[in-house]
C-alpha cells in the first residue's frame, strides 16, 4: 500500500522505460501495482515487456461486498496475473487456505494467472514443522486443481520469518523448500508439471544475496516488494 496514482504511473514508466530499452533481458517481469493504479498502469504497459498484475482479489464473484474488488474487474483493466495468500493476507487479514482455494478459481476462471504464496512463520519454523505448514497451505489451497488449471499457477515461497525480522534464510534453505515444493507438485501432477511450474522466493533480497539465491536449481525469480520511503523509491 504504497505510492499514490500520480506516483505509481510514473513509477511504471520507469519500469516499462527500463524493460523495452532492453528486450532481450531473459527474464517474465510482472509489476503488481494497487487496485487504483491497475487501469492507468495497463495503458503505460501496452506493447512493452511487462505483464501487470493486482495484489489480491475479493472471494466472491459479484454482490453485495461493499469495498470489495472481484476477479472479473481485474481482468477487465487489462491484467494477467494476481497474488492470492500473501503472508501479509494470511497474518493481517486471516485468510486460510480455504478462502484462498475460493480465490484462486474465481482468478482462473476469469482467465487470470495465480501467484500463490505459501510460507511458514518463526514460530513454525523453529519446531521444524516448515514442511508441515507449507504442504498443509498447498494441499488445501491448491490441489484441487487440475493440471491444466496449475499451468496458471505461479507459487511464491515466502519465509515470512526472514522479511524485515533481521533474520535471514540462506540460499540453501530457499533451496531445500523450492526443492520440497517442487517435489510435492511432482507427486501431484508428475514430472512435466512440476518442471514447468515457476516456483518464486519471496523473502528480503539484496544485492548482496541475490544473485546466489536465484542461481540455485529450483528458485526461478523473486517476488519483491517496493517500498516509498521518504519519496526514495526502495525494493525489498
Amino acid at each position: 500500500m504504497n505510492m499514490n496514482l500520480e506516483e505509481g504511473l510514473k513509477f511504471a514508466e520507469s519500469v516499462d522505460k527500463y524493460f523495452r530499452e532492453r528486450p532481450s533481458r531473459k527474464a517474465d517481469v510482472i509489476l503488481c501495482t494497487p487496485f487504483i493504479h491497475l487501469s492507468g498502469v495497463s495503458e503505460i504497459l501496452k506493447g512493452g515487456n511487462v505483464s501487470l498484475g493486482a495484489q489480491n482479489c475479493a472471494a466472491e464473484a459479484s454482490g453485495a461486498y461493499t469495498g470489495e474488488i472481484s476477479a472479473n474487474m481485474i481482468k477487465s483493466t487489462g491484467a494477467d496475473y494476481v497474488i492470492i495468500g500473501h503472508s501479509e493476507r494470511r497474518t493481517y487479514y486471516f485468510e486460510d487456505d480455504r478462502l484462498l482455494n475460493k480465490k484462486t478459481f474465481l482468478a482462473l476462471k476469469n482467465g487470470l494467472k495465480v501467484i500463490f504464496c505459501c510460507g511458514e512463520v518463526i514460530k513454525e519454523r523453529e519446531p521444524g514443522k516448515h514442511f508441515i505448514v507449507v504442504k498443509r497451505q498447498l494441499e488445501e489451497g491448491l490441489f484441487n486443481l487440475s493440471v491444466k488449471e496449475m499451468e496458471m499457477i505461479v507459487i511464491a515461497y515466502e519465509p515470512v520469518w526472514a522479511i524485515g525480522t533481521g533474520l535471514t534464510a540462506t540460499p540453501e534453505q530457499a533451496q531445500e523448500m523450492h526443492q520440497f515444493i517442487r517435489g510435492l507438485v511432482n507427486e501431484k501432477y508428475g514430472s512435466n508439471c512440476a518442471d514447468d511450474l515457476p516456483i518464486l522466493y519471496g523473502g528480503s533480497c539484496k544485492p548482496s544475496n541475490a544473485g546466489e539465491i536465484f542461481s540455485k536449481p529450483d528458485v526461478d525469480g523473486g517476488l519483491m516488494v517496493v517500498l516509498l520511503l521518504k519519496k526514495k523509491i526502495l525494493l525489498r
